[in-house]
């Protein structure tokens, strides 16, 4: 019977370039940059890694979609490098292609690493993909704001929200991500903006107004994991591990059929379900330390703390007014600045997310420090509200 990977994984090291409008480095450059870190935090050499995994969900140089730009950026000698994709949650995929590689044993020293260079492409979103068999099944919302604005939508009338308290919670969510991207240097954002600030802005898609929809970004994430028994011969000796990697994808059933109101994320619950359950993780709410979760939208930060089992469902809104995601709340969320205020690179965003939870985890997160992290989440949603792909992840440290 599987037993999942609690604890048979440790992360050894992790690197992160700073995100924004890279006009200066090519993909390639990112990847070094991310790749350097990572080695230089495990305290290994490059030959010592066995494979690798690389997202990359939209980047125009995959010429072809194959792992070789990867490969012959980072010097990868001989080794499987496998080039993977899974919309938004690509980074997600990447640390899960790495992480089960060394829990079955197959390697001892496996790096995943994700990168995205969007900003060279013209567009003003995120590039518009060429036509293919799934577009005609799933892409007649129109545009991502349209889709998450529907999920709003379908939201407030579930619980019956007065239009203008849902914006302020949304608003509320904004908020709250770029006060704390101030504290992080690598984010692409640092800028405080006012609640009268958001609320007054732009609409995008209704209630969406620009401060609720998050930027596009050029950057790169990498990890180095291996077994807890390696970590300790490498001097580190209460690692951080991976407590449980769980991805749920749509088969079309909530656009397929009635048995979805449109007002969560079927995937996420799903997912968050079997996290919890490999990692032992009976109460998020009170067991939590912190969470990075997918705010591609602000709405979607909000209904996600539902999916995630934390506010009760229709009670997410009272709890971001209340401050309870806040940085001295009760589970802070996007301590970084989240995809609103860190970025959002499609293909590292997974593995900025572990990026993050690694150093609250070790206390190295700086001005941003929590006190007493002991358990940390993070979340992907690639696609839409409906027929997409959820992932979660949750981390700790080996004696936890």
């Amino acid at each position: 019977m599987a037993t999942g990977i609690k604890d048979k994984v440790a992360i050894i090291g992790m690197g992160c370039t700073k995100f924004g409008e890279r006009w200066d480095m090519g993909t390639e450059h990112l990847l070094v940059e991310a790749f350097r870190e990572a080695l230089e935090d495990a305290g290994i050499d490059r030959k010592q890694i066995e494979a690798a995994w690389y997202g990359s969900a939209l980047d125009s140089v995959n010429v072809g979609n194959s792992s070789i730009p990867a490969a012959m950026a980072l010097r990868l000698e001989g080794i499987p490098v496998t080039r993977v994709e899974n919309m938004c949650a690509t980074g997600t995929e990447a640390l899960r292609g790495a992480a089960y590689a060394v829990a079955s044993g197959a390697v001892d020293i496996a790096l995943a690493i994700g990168a995205e260079k969007l900003k060279d492409t013209g567009y003003g979103g995120l590039p518009v993909p060429y036509k293919g068999s799934l577009n005609g099944m799933w892409m007649p919302m129109g545009s991502a704001p349209a889709g998450f604005a529907q999920l709003a939508s379908s939201y407030r009338a579930k619980y019956g929200i007065e239009k203008q308290d849902l914006k302020t919670a949304i608003g509320r969510v904004s908020y709250k991500s770029h006060k704390n991207g101030v504290k992080n240097p690598k984010a692409h954002i640092r800028k405080e903006v006012s609640m009268e600030e958001i609320l007054r802005a732009p609409i995008i898609a209704e209630p969406l107004g620009l401060f609720d929809c998050c930027g596009v970004s050029d950057g790169a994430a990498a990890a180095i994991v291996t077994t807890p028994e390696i970590a300790h011969a490498l001097g580190k000796m209460n690692p951080v591990t991976i407590k449980s990697i769980q991805l749920s994808v749509s088969a079309g059933r909530e656009s397929g059929t009635g048995q979805w109101d449109g007002s969560y994320v079927p995937n996420t619950r799903n997912a968050a379900k079997k996290a919890y359950h490999e990692a032992g993780i009976q109460n998020p709410r009170e067991q939590l330390s912190m969470i990075e979760v997918h705010d591609c939208f602000s709405i979607t930060e909000l209904v996600t703390m539902e999916d995630l089992g934390i506010s009760p469902d229709g009670g997410a809104v009272k709890d971001v007014l209340d401050g309870f995601y806040d940085a001295d709340g009760g589970v802070p969320c996007q301590i970084d600045g989240g995809l609103k205020c860190f970025g959002h690179p499609v293909g590292a965003s997974g593995l900025r997310m572990a990026y993050e939870n690694y150093l609250q985890l070790l206390g190295r997160a700086g001005a941003r420090q929590l006190p007493d992290t002991r358990f940390g989440l993070s979340h992907n949603l690639g696609g839409v509200p409906f027929n997409g792909v959820a992932a979660v992840t949750v981390y700790g440290r080996e004696r936890d």
